[in-house]
């Protein structure tokens, strides 16, 4: 039997502040976390220096794996350049080993083509910024219809165009891989799993939103325990990261004893 290697995102517990967040990690076993910096009144927003979290993470045993994220990253231009390197700088500053790309999810530059043009642009921009920094580039493609990069396979072949496969990895999230409906998957390449599940009967696939996104239990309709397993086998041996958007979960309690029973139910079935 293989274990998971889980890791946390802040947006499983984003009412937590960052230490309380980082403790609560701690307090499952878990010794990797990811760090966001779209949770208004926390840090990253709200101006907590990265030195602080950098000594946070390291009280508390935790590497972050990750701060999520450079948003619009394909659509390359000077205020992407400028949030570009103040993510980088704070990452290097903060310990983090990487930073996540999030492609536009507008409906627009969708087009064939020009969706590859600006993929290339933006990570050849990227390169030399996040090599010499020392963090690596998650490119996270999303599986919404209206998203300007949904396929794996086209985010593989131009990093592997660049030769840059050093600097660059993907994240497989299983929630995307799902609405995407690609089946490629890219183990050698995958440099983080996001992990969410959906519960809801009644949505459509194509109706399914991050609100919809839940900790993974008997009722996941994403097959996550199947992706997860796939990936494992597959020689993937980075961490997962539970990545529930839903307002529930938000609202849970003792997210310590939800986080487990879902971290259980994926164990037990891997």
């Amino acid at each position: 039997m293989t274990s998971i290697r889980f890791a946390l995102n802040h947006m499983a517990a984003p009412s937590l502040a960052i230490d309380d967040f980082f403790a609560l990690a701690k307090s499952l076993g878990i010794d990797s976390v990811e760090i966001r910096n779209d949770l208004s009144g926390n840090a990253i927003l709200d101006g907590t220096k990265p030195e602080a979290i950098r000594e946070a993470a390291a009280r508390h045993g935790l590497t972050i794996i990750s701060i999520n994220a450079l948003q619009r990253f394909n659509e390359w231009n000077e205020t992407r350049a400028k949030e570009a390197r103040e993510l980088i700088d704070y990452a290097a500053a903060c310990g983090a080993k990487a930073l996540v790309l999030v492609p536009k999810n507008d409906g627009t530059g969708c087009a064939d083509g020009e969706r590859q043009a600006n993929l290339r642009q933006s990570l050849a921009a990227l390169k030399p910024m996040l090599d010499k920094a020392g963090i690596i580039g998650l490119v996270e493609p999303l599986g919404f219809e209206i998203c300007s990069l949904r396929s794996k396979t086209e985010a593989a072949e131009a990093i592997r165009e660049l030769g840059a496969q050093s600097i660059f990895k993907l994240v497989h999230d299983t929630f995307h891989h799902h609405l995407a409906g690609e089946a490629a998957t890219f183990p050698d390449l995958a440099g983080l799993v996001h992990i969410s599940g959906v519960s809801d009967p009644s949505v459509s696939v194509a109706d399914m939103r991050d609100s919809h996104r839940v900790l993974v239990d008997g009722d996941d309709r994403l097959d996550n325990a199947g992706q997860i397993k796939a990936l494992l086998q597959a020689g993937y041996k980075g961490p997962f990261s539970f990545e529930p958007f839903a307002a529930e979960v938000h609202a849970v309690k003792d997210p310590a004893a939800a986080l487990r029973a879902s971290m259980d139910y994926l164990t037990a079935r891997v």
